[in-house]
């Protein structure tokens, strides 16, 4: 999972997300050509941000369900944003961008990931993105720093 990229997809996120069967991109991509270059690493489910206003921008969601075998992702990019209970939903995981800070915490059962922001850095907070690990119906995540 990656988030906030602001235009620029840095190589070590690529190198990190290589593998996934899976990528999801919480929002403010920030350039049309990072989603092009991660869907050559692994599909990809990818919401608007609040940056995301360009006219190429458009077409993407505002919020997205993925399934990965059983387990259903409820993704947007401003968790301050969630209208519905994921609990309620069936949702296993509720993945999120926008803070820039990295966060894995588990509520009435339901993984809620932010991976961070893997694009410029923004203050002194560090660069990161997630892994999610999906096996038998349990959901689990890390979150990885990325050297800047």
């Amino acid at each position: 999972m990656i988030s906030d990229t602001h235009g620029l997809l840095r190589p070590q996120a690529v190198a990190v997300l290589s593998g996934c069967e899976l990528i999801v991109h919480a929002g403010d991509i920030g350039s049309p050509g990072i989603l092009g270059e991660l869907r050559r690493v692994a599909p990809v489910v990818a919401v608007r941000g609040n940056v995301d206003v360009e006219g190429w921008a458009r077409d993407l969601p505002e919020t997205a369900v993925a399934e990965v075998g059983a387990v259903r992702l409820y993704v947007l990019h401003d968790l301050g944003r969630l209208d519905l209970d994921p609990v309620a939903a069936g949702f296993g995981a509720v993945i999120s961008g926008h803070s820039h800070i990295a966060a894995i915490a588990q509520r009435h059962g339901v993984l809620f990931v932010n991976p961070g922001s893997a694009g410029p850095r923004r203050l002194a907070l560090p660069v990161s993105v997630a892994l999610l690990r999906i096996r038998d119906g349990a959901v689990a995540g890390d979150i990885v720093g990325l050297e800047a």
